[in-house]
């Protein structure tokens, strides 16, 4: 079963670039891909939500998964964070070999 999977993660705006350096630096992904403004509209604790919100499209691996969510959770500053993984069922080979060699 291939191992790699890109998540997704929204953060404020102001929280992107630090978020994702983090996450590159510690070896948790490959690369992080910035979406700079996304809206989000959710409910959270009863009330309807509009926020403006970076997306981070982070290509990672499931054998660092565990690692990966820690940190998130440690650096960002949602009590609950979104961070959804989805495989990757094909992609370039020398891609994918880079992206496991840039982790661990």
């Amino acid at each position: 079963m291939p191992g790699e999977v890109v998540a997704f993660v929204t953060c404020p705006c102001d929280k992107a670039e630090s978020l994702a350096s983090s996450i590159v630096e510690s070896r948790l992904a490959a690369c992080v891909t910035i979406v700079a403004k996304v809206t989000s509209v959710y409910t959270w604790e009863g009330k309807l939500n509009k926020d403006s919100e970076s997306l981070l499209i982070i290509k990672t691996n499931r054998k660092v998964y565990d690692a990966f969510e820690k940190k998130v959770k440690e650096l960002h500053p949602y009590d609950v964070p979104e961070i959804i993984c989805l495989p990757i069922e094909v992609g370039s080979p020398a891609y994918l070999d880079w992206l496991n060699s840039s982790i661990g």
